[in-house]
């Protein structure tokens, strides 16, 4: 992971590493998030731990934000309990940030070394959800015949049988 770094919101550290004092007791509740939206506000929340996988704290940050009207997020952070540290988001949430908050920036790393990169830094070759569906700008046309792409069959018009 190479490229420039952004300065470190360490307020948002801070808050995270209040809630995961404050907020985490026992194994149910052993991670907080925290993230910073574009007008500063700042939504925190903690993971709800289940023995059939309960939500990571960065997935129910995701639900709060929007619970208090906040639909975008510039910074996130994850802090782990018993003064853990910073904790990087699991594959599932990296793909998760990505697909709601494609230009967040995450803090990862410990002590002097922690640093904010680009969501996509942390999942290169990433895989867009957006991207991909058949509403999205640029998506190819399916391919009902067989022959291709399907771009010869006109908005509305069914394409013929395939055959076989």
């Amino acid at each position: 992971m190479t490229g420039r770094t952004h300065p470190v919101d360490r307020g948002l550290v801070e808050a995270a590493e209040h809630v995961a004092r404050t907020r985490c007791r026992g194994d149910n509740h052993t991670v907080a998030a925290a993230g910073r939206a574009p007008d500063g506000r700042i939504v925190t929340a903690v993971n709800a731990y289940h023995f059939t996988g309960g939500p990571c704290a960065e997935l129910v940050l995701v639900g709060a934000a929007a619970a208090q009207g906040v639909y975008d997020l510039d910074t996130i952070v994850a802090v782990g309990d018993r003064d853990r540290g910073v904790i990087p988001p699991c594959g599932r949430c990296r793909q998760v940030l990505l697909d709601y908050f494609p230009a967040v920036h995450v803090i990862v790393g410990a002590g002097e070394r922690l640093r904010e990169v680009p969501i996509t830094g942390l999942l290169p070759e990433s895989y867009v959800w957006a991207a991909h569906q058949l509403d999205a700008p640029g998506a190819p046309v399916p391919d009902r015949t067989g022959n291709g792409t399907g771009a010869d069959v006109g908005a509305g018009e069914a394409a013929p049988p395939a055959s076989d």
